[in-house]
């Protein structure tokens, strides 16, 4: 019984990454393939080749992003985006959530933009209980004025799912930064500490050695 639970549990191990890597990638190229529901019926691939292919959803998303950014990228695509822009601050309500997303966007996908740049622990949901966190940016406006000490923005991840989570603002003083990279410190998140990511210092004095 010892043998067959052995082999049982290193089944597991090989088999679950690689289904659930698959479920993952399916799930995204089945999500991308509803983007071809833009197309006219009768430009359809599947009803110009008879069968389905799957992930064309993914390769049409590409190709409009890359035109978009190209077009979006000269002097002329650059006033008619400011000229949308102008023309979305108009509308009520929509004009709200649209400059909310776009700050967002800007600050996520702008090589100038400094979210998630820093890994940090901090004491959540109470005291005495650690976690790991990024610094988004550092609190503005009338939130700025309330608090009189130096304070950071910090975004704290749920676990195994990272894409949603809890907005602070904590004391810098309160927030240790970590030396691992933000893509060491995802991972540890989803793994739910599982995959521990590799000491610096460690590291070092094995290079040192």
């Amino acid at each position: 019984m010892g043998g067959l639970r052995k082999w049982f549990f290193t089944g597991l191990l090989v088999v679950v990454p690689g289904v659930i890597t698959a479920w993952v990638l399916t799930s995204i190229v089945g999500a991308l393939d509803q983007t071809l529901a833009i197309l006219p019926e009768a430009w359809q691939p599947d009803r110009l080749l008879g069968f389905h292919i799957p992930g064309f959803g993914v390769l049409l998303t590409l190709a409009i992003l890359l035109i978009v950014g190209a077009l979006a990228s000269n002097f002329a695509g650059r006033k008619l985006v400011e000229w949308g822009d102008a023309l979305v601050s108009r509308i009520p309500v929509v004009r709200s959530i649209y400059s909310s997303v776009k700050q967002v966007s800007d600050t996520l996908f702008s090589e100038s933009g400094n979210a998630f740049r820093t890994a940090v622990l901090v004491q959540w949901p109470r005291e005495g209980v650690w976690t790991v966190a990024f610094i988004t940016g550092a609190p503005g406006g009338e939130v700025a004025g309330w608090l009189r000490d130096d304070f950071v923005s910090v975004y704290v991840p749920t676990t195994p799912n990272p894409t949603s989570g809890y907005f602070v603002i904590v004391r810098k003083s309160d927030c240790i930064e970590l030396e691992m990279s933000i893509d060491a410190a995802l991972k540890y998140i989803v793994s739910m500490g599982v995959v521990t990511p590799p000491d610096p210092v460690a590291a070092i004095d094995r290079g040192v050695a």
